[in-house]
Parts: structure tokens; C-alpha cells; sequence
């Protein structure tokens, strides 16, 4: 019997995963000292092969515990571990774009392919990297969620125009839109800073009729989002812009932000659980999950 443990924050998506590959949840416990330190444990003795699931939503308090729970899990006596990481963080700084910078995509390839035999996420950011192997020491699965994106679209949207925000949406745009047989333009981003972007459109005079619907991988500060969905409104002021994103990574004034910038309805996946997590993504990773388990046994 393979064993899932759920880094906390995670049980929800543990438990879909458990309930479609019939692999048993293990129990995990994690304590935080007053002095900022942790103590993992493995209640549930490891055996055979196991997996750790973890969102990496803000990476830096997770990945200790993540990685002791790894060596932990094979010197009990696991004879594989591998992590479910429907979020996978750190992989927009796959270059180094001024002397000195931390190429971010390799180390995080480095230090999970070291602790775990394979991994398993939900559409990272590639741009420069066209291929997790690339960058991770250990064997790498990649679900697409383009099917559950386009299924929650066709439900809920009425002749949808798909909008790509920047040129590196485009791999997630045009796949949805292929299944959808919908239109699609996608738009030219020019970034100063982490919260300064502008976005440009081409023209959408021929798609008045159709809903905007706005589709990125990763939303964090929603800055790109809002200048995109200006655009929009600036060119189809009768629209009411939706916005679907594969990884929520925000906050509460970037949400409210955004709908103060005419999006009628934003939501995203549950790799990043939240209030905006409609589209259930965890029957693919279970997929994934299966075959590797299937493949180790």
C-alpha cells in the first residue's frame, strides 16, 4: 500500500488524491519552536513507496520541513519518495539577468531532485527552460491543466475570447482555446518592476460579442491582470472581462484590486488552495500519481 503525507495546508488536496489513486494518507506532524525551528515527524510509518504532498506558495517557510520529511521518510525505510507539488515555486528566474543573480530554476531543481526520486506538478513556468529535466536531477511529471480550464470555461462562459496578458501566456492560451475552438489574441507586456507593467493589446474590434477571458499561469501582485483587463474594457466597454488563472497567488488587496479593474469574475485552480480554487485539478495529478506509483512498485 503507497502512502501520501500532507505537508499542512495540504490535507484537502491529499485527500482528493487518496480518494481517485486509493493510495492511503499517512500522518504528518510538524511543530514550530518559539525560536523559528520545526520538529517533523512520521507518525504513520513510512514503507514502500510514499509521496509528500506541498504546495509551494510561498516556498521559504515550507521547504525545510518538506526536505526532512523526504530524508526522514527514506531512512525509515521508503524505498521511494516523491513529491506532489501542484504549485511549483522559483521557476521564473530560469536566467540570470544582471552579474551576480541566483539562477532561482536550477537551485530549486537541485535541491528537490536531490531529496526526492520524482516529481509531480501542475504546469510550471517554462520560458527559457523548455523542459523540467533540464533543471531537476530526478525524473519529473508535468499535468497539464488545460482540459480542466477550457471544461470550466465552456460551463461558464458564453462565446469566450481568450486574452493572453503577455507573450509567455501564450502556451496556456492557445491550448485552451484549440479545445474550447474559440478565439484568441494575446497581448505584449513591458515589466519595470515587480508591480510596474504595462500591457498592450491588439485590436479586438472584430470579438465585440464575445466575453474576455483573461487566462494566465500565475497571478501574484494582479498587476498584469488589471492593466490587461483595462485594455479590454478601453476597447469593449460593454464587456465584463473573466479572468482564469492556473495559480492564485493572491492576496486580498490584489483580489479586491482586480475586481476594482471591471473583472466580473476571477478564479483559479486548487494547486494554490483558496477562496478562488473552482476548477478541481486533482483527478490529472492523480493520473500522474498512479503511473509513478505503479512504475516504483
Amino acid at each position: 500500500m503507497s502512502l501520501l503525507y500532507a505537508l499542512p495546508g495540504n490535507a484537502a488536496f491529499a485527500r482528493a488524491l487518496c480518494r481517485h489513486t486509493g493510495w492511503q494518507r499517512g500522518q504528518l506532524e510538524l511543530h514550530r519552536f518559539p525560536d523559528g525551528e520545526s520538529l517533523l515527524r512520521l507518525a504513520t510509518p513510512p514503507r514502500g513507496v510514499v509521496a509528500m504532498t506541498c504546495s509551494l506558495q510561498r516556498p521559504d517557510a515550507k521547504l525545510f520541513a518538506l526536505l526532512a520529511a523526504a530524508a526522514t521518510a527514506r531512512e525509515l525505510g521508503a524505498t521511494q519518495v516523491g513529491l506532489v507539488a501542484p504549485y511549483l515555486a522559483y521557476m521564473r528566474q530560469d536566467a540570470r539577468f544582471r552579474p551576480g543573480e541566483a539562477i532561482s530554476a536550477r537551485v530549486i531543481g537541485n535541491l528537490l531532485g536531490s531529496g526526492f526520486d520524482w516529481v509531480v506538478t501542475v504546469d510550471p513556468h517554462l520560458h527559457r527552460i523548455h523542459d523540467l529535466a533540464e533543471v531537476f536531477a530526478c525524473r519529473t511529471t508535468v499535468v497539464q491543466a488545460a482540459p480542466e480550464l477550457a471544461a470550466w470555461i465552456r460551463a461558464n462562459v458564453r462565446s469566450p475570447l481568450l486574452v493572453g496578458p503577455d507573450g509567455e501566456s501564450a502556451q496556456w492560451v492557445e491550448a485552451v482555446a484549440d479545445r474550447l475552438g474559440a478565439p484568441c489574441v494575446v497581448a505584449r507586456k513591458q515589466r519595470r518592476g515587480d508591480r510596474d507593467v504595462s500591457v498592450r493589446l491588439p485590436s479586438l474590434a472584430r470579438w465585440r460579442g464575445h466575453t474576455p477571458v483573461l487566462l494566465d499561469d500565475i497571478a501574484a501582485s494582479g498587476h498584469t491582470l488589471i492593466d490587461t483587463a483595462r485594455g479590454v474594457r478601453e476597447q469593449l466597454p460593454q464587456a465584463s472581462p473573466v479572468a482564469v488563472v492556473v495559480h492564485g497567488l493572491l492576496g486580498r488587496r490584489s483580489r479586491e484590486a482586480l475586481r476594482g479593474a471591471g473583472i466580473a469574475r476571477l478564479v483559479t485552480t486548487n494547486t494554490v488552495p483558496g477562496e478562488l480554487a473552482a476548477i478541481d485539478v486533482s483527478a490529472r495529478v492523480a493520473q500522474a500519481l498512479a503511473i509513478l506509483g505503479a512504475d516504483a512498485a
